[in-house]
């Protein structure tokens, strides 16, 4: 296809759509282009129980691929397309299924609560998935002297075990590359020139950013806090996808990326997330291509952990 100007091909999606009955399922981290032609915008816990109720016959799940992994356990009669196979996942990666099982079978006493940012294949290996989101009530959910494991996010755990004082929680050593880079020194340096700012701070930070933060959250409760505080500047330390979103709804606030170590780099950018275009879209939509396809046991297993989730209320 040869069509290049965004308009046109947003045009050319949404008439696939409908000729395909198909819903975009989008992630707060991709481009602003992706986010406008999505049906549903959210973060991960959200997209997990949209991928249940969408009536259509094929998803598109614009993000990485433990997202659209994940749509396809909770939708195994539907088609659901990655439109980027590639788009991997630095968090996801840290936790290899092959190790991580081995690590489990160390400690078989242990309830496993695993990140919703991990393989299906890790997921077949938890007794409860979680997301930021709801990653307290999750872990509060566990009878306090039951040891649990806490994969695979190292700084979402200490933080999550600092809130409930569990000491008997076991770490697993991964974390998000986007997350791990951002500077104190220049977080605080923000915060000098802006004193009326707001630092609002996703858990995946490093706990000497939460620290610093005055509101610590997932996407959701960022943007959620963001429209209730009557604070007109933030300071936003996660991906930087998330200020299309906060503009969009709050036009007449100011929100600033919170810069990495090295900013050269564009750390605060999901290089994943961004490989997701208008054109990898079109492309899947098109051919119905790239399809997920999972184990069918590996699947039920990871089923019953993001069902253990959703049903925590």
């Amino acid at each position: 296809m040869n069509v290049e100007n965004p308009s046109d091909l947003a045009r050319r999606i949404g008439e696939l759509k409908r000729e395909k009955n198909a819903v975009i399922l989008a992630h707060y981290y991709t481009a602003p282009e992706v986010q406008a032609v999505a049906d549903f915008l959210g973060d991960s816990l959200a997209l997990s129980v949209e991928a249940q109720s969408v009536e259509a016959d094929v998803i598109l799940f614009a993000g990485v691929h433990f997202m659209a992994e994940t749509a396809k356990v909770l939708c195994p009669d539907k088609k659901v397309l990655i439109p980027c196979p590639e788009a991997g996942c630095s968090l996801a990666d840290s936790c290899d299924a092959g190790a991580f099982a081995a690590f489990r079978a160390q400690h078989p006493d242990h309830t496993v609560v695993s990140y919703v940012n991990t393989t299906v294949e890790v997921k077949a290996l938890t007794d409860i998935c979680c997301t930021s989101s709801n990653a307290l009530k999750v872990v509060e959910s566990i009878p306090a002297d039951r040891p649990v494991i806490f994969a695979p996010d190292r700084n979402l755990g200490s933080y999550i075990r600092k809130l409930t004082g569990r000491e008997n929680m076991l770490l697993w050593d991964g974390a998000c590359h986007v997350h791990e880079e951002f500077s104190l020194e220049k977080l605080l340096a923000l915060k000098r020139e802006h004193p009326a700012a707001k630092v609002v701070a996703h858990p995946e930070c490093r706990a000497y950013i939460v620290a610093v933060a005055d509101y610590v959250g997932s996407t959701a409760g960022i943007l959620s806090y963001c429209g209730q505080s009557d604070a007109q500047e933030f300071i936003v330390v996660t991906e930087a996808g998330i200020l299309a979103e906060m503009r969009r709804r709050h036009p007449e606030k100011r929100f600033i990326p919170a810069p990495p170590d090295d900013e050269t780099c564009g750390c605060n950018n999901c290089r994943y997330m961004k490989m997701v275009t208008l054109e990898n879209i079109a492309a899947a939509l098109e051919t119905l291509s790239p399809e997920i396809v999972l184990d069918e046991r590996i699947r039920r297993l990871a089923e019953r952990s993001i069902r253990n989730m959703i049903n925590i209320k």
